[in-house]
């Protein structure tokens, strides 16, 4: 007898619950990865845009610096460290994705999650096929962008959700192999997984930063943000949009929209983990929902805990290495002192 499926919203509001019950665990974990590329991004425009502002003084004092090959590695070597700290930040981030997949079977025995660092290692160990991984989410974004292929993109969209929960669960396939068993755990499950992307997608990138954008704009933080951007904004052209009736755009309408998108970019970041432990409950209940019985006599294999595969998978792969099976028998362990 098939096992009986969770309600869809009743996957919603429990992910939303071991979200929020852990959040300021979530809000540590993530501020790196989150305010890291912020930071990063500010310290690159902000080197730049003193070396651009003190430029005619430079080549005034210094004239073999009136060359543009020299000014331009000049730009590029003053950009370097907050480049390293971009970086380093973006690909936590992509880290933390998968790494709170792996927690979540913790989270549904106890309700708490702990020891992230163990559970991060497991995806770190595991980081060439997850970077091929993502070249295969970020080749489905570039032709994302093309018109054309909006909707026959944001139908695969729905199928192909699920390949990160696929990565982390299941060590064995390729990346390409997650792609393929993403599709087939959303095949015959489309309608319910649309409804999953739909509300998980109004709350995180709609709802909680809107709320949050209209709180900062309430108090005058939005303001006196964008007033402390002007001067790198001000390097900018004022944008005319008068032939399609919109009139000008003003130096200070770019820097309130600047700060507006990067306060939501913030929220939804850090929502990240919301996303990752839905899903990954969504997979359990996709790949669980077939009972073994009824599988093809050469599709059936020994049922085990996803969390466990990993595991085995790691141990075999990194068992040469003492600390390696101290990770992974943290990463399993409950948490006494919680």
């Amino acid at each position: 007898m098939a096992k009986k499926q969770k309600n869809v919203l009743s996957i919603f509001t429990e992910s939303v619950g071991l979200y929020f019950s852990n959040f300021n665990k979530f809000l540590k974990y993530m501020t790196f990865p989150v305010l890291g590329q912020i930071s990063g991004l500010i310290i690159i425009f902000a080197t730049t845009y003193f070396y651009t502002i003190n430029m005619p003084k430079l080549i005034d004092k210094y004239p073999e610096l009136n060359n543009f090959s020299t000014l331009v590695i000049i730009s590029v070597l003053i950009s370097l460290p907050g480049l390293a700290i971009f970086c380093k930040a973006f690909w936590e981030y992509l880290v933390a994705y998968g790494s709170v997949n792996s927690m979540l079977e913790n989270m549904l025995r106890s309700g708490k999650v702990y020891d992230f660092e163990a559970h991060t290692e497991l995806i770190k160990r595991r980081s060439v096929p997850f970077i091929g991984l993502w070249l295969l989410f970020g080749i489905f974004s570039i032709v994302a962008v093309c018109p054309l292929m909006w909707v026959i993109c944001a139908v695969f969209a729905i199928y192909f959700v699920l390949v990160f929960q696929v990565f982390t669960f299941e060590p064995e396939l390729s990346p390409l192999g997650c792609v393929k068993k993403s599709l087939q755990l959303v095949k015959g499950h489309f309608s319910s997984t649309f409804l999953l992307f739909a509300l998980i997608g109004a709350l995180t990138y709609i709802a909680i930063p809107q709320i949050i954008v209209k709180g900062f704009d309430g108090i005058g933080l939005s303001t006196a943000f964008s007033n402390a951007i002007i001067p790198f904004v001000n390097l900018l052209p004022e944008l005319d949009f008068s032939t399609y009736g919109l009139g000008s755009v003003t130096h200070s309408d770019i820097a309130v929209f600047t700060v507006q998108t990067a306060i939501a970019q913030i929220l939804i970041q850090y929502t990240l983990p919301l996303r990752s432990i839905l899903w990954a409950m969504w997979y359990k209940e996709l790949n669980n929902g077939i009972p073994e019985q009824e599988l093809p006599a050469a599709k059936r294999k020994s049922k085990k805990r996803p969390s466990e595969k990993l595991i085995e998978a790691s141990k075999k792969k990194f068992s040469k290495k003492k600390i390696d099976n101290n990770i992974i028998r943290r990463a399993m362990e409950k948490d006494d002192e919680e």
